[in-house]
This record gives structure tokens, sequence and C-alpha cells, in this order.
């Protein structure tokens, strides 16, 4: 990994004061022309940090400044340069999602934490799962549902009582919100390669989540 470094941090005093330092001690280059991007902050940063150099070919390492930190390495200011070099590089793969409405306008972005279908009003929302062509729910009625990545599971997944997945492993949450039928359905497991649909059923409105 190379040697030069482009510090950010997320805007809370401890993690602005860790950038201080450590500009101070190594350095802190364009974004643009980094070998690697340092992420000073906690999980929610490092997924902001992650979105926003996405175009770049610069890894990004994370060191937590902030609570969670399930996906940060931990915080040391001494030997930086030594533990980049033998840093281990997890390659993440954001999912793909395609949202069709009813009219057959289409919009299409990248998650990498989650992407959720949420109710818009007071009424639950019924929702239809199918993975892989193959209809494995035919009637959820909850506030939601989302598809998390690893990544992500220690986001909206976690505090939807979704499982927190290991970094670099296979797999998918997809995670009930507040479901009340079936009741005590929280969601399943699926391979990482998985096309799942929900079908809003009222109204029709078709969400490809690859």
């Amino acid at each position: 990994m190379g040697q030069k470094i482009s510090f950010t941090s997320s805007d809370t005093k401890i993690a602005s004061e860790a950038l201080d330092r450590l500009s101070k001690l190594y350095g802190n280059c364009a974004i643009e022309d980094a070998d690697v991007i340092v992420a000073l902050g906690g999980d929610g940063f490092m997924l902001q940090t992650l979105h926003r150099t996405q175009d770049l070919s610069a890894p990004v390492y994370g060191m937590n400044r902030g609570t969670v930190g399930f996906l940060m390495n931990a915080y040391d200011e001494k030997k930086l340069l030594e533990r980049l070099d033998k840093s281990i590089e997890e390659k993440l793969n954001p999912l793909k999602m395609e949202a069709v409405a009813a009219d057959g306008s289409v919009k299409s972005a990248l998650a990498i934490n989650e992407v959720s279908l949420l109710r818009a009003g007071p009424q639950a929302a019924r929702l239809s799962i199918s993975v892989d062509g193959k209809i494995r729910m035919s009637e959820l009625v909850s506030d939601g549902v989302l598809l998390s990545t690893p990544a992500g599971s220690t986001a909206y997944n976690y505090s939807a009582h979704g499982p927190i997945l290991p970094i670099g492993s296979d797999v998918l949450a997809l995670t009930a919100l507040n479901a009340f039928r079936p009741r005590r359905w929280r969601g399943a497991l699926l391979p990482k390669k998985s096309t799942v649909e929900v079908e809003v059923l009222e109204p029709e409105i078709l969400f490809h989540l690859k």
C-alpha cells in the first residue's frame, strides 16, 4: 500500500482533533492524489466516506473516533505507515437498486449499506417478497423491509433487530421492520448474489434489489 495519505474526519471534536494531530505527523494530501484514505469517525462516517470516494482507486482505512466502530480499526497514532502496509484489503459489494413505478418510470442507485422500503402513510405496508424469481413471502404486513450488506449491518439493520454480519461474508440480511403479519418473522439471510424483488401490493410499485 502506498504512503501518500489523505485524512478525513467527521465533525465531532474527538475526530477533528485526531485529524489535526495525524496531519502534522504524516502530512495530508488531496484526496484525489492519495494512495490511501484514512477515515476518522464511526461507522456512519465510514459509510459516508465510501460513498464519497467510490469512484477513486484508493482504499479507505478507518480508525475509530466514533461510537460503534464495527467497520473501523482501533485508533493509534503510532506506526501508522507500518499498519497500513500490513493491512488486509476487504472488497465491498454494493447493492444495485432499481425502482419501477406504476407509471413505468425507473430509478436506479447503488447502496453500500442497505436499501430500505418504508411505508409512506399511517397504515402498514403490504408487501410481497420474491428471491431469484420465486415468491418466498406472498404477504408481509409491516412498516417496511430492508436488505443490508455486511458493511451496513450495524446501522439501520441492527436498529431493526437484524443480525450483524461479518465484513467479507457472502450473505445479505433481509430484515422486516415491525412486522405485523407474520408476527414473529424477523427476516432471513440470503446469498449475496441474490436478486430480491419487493412488490408493494397497494399501490403497484416494484423494487428490484440485486
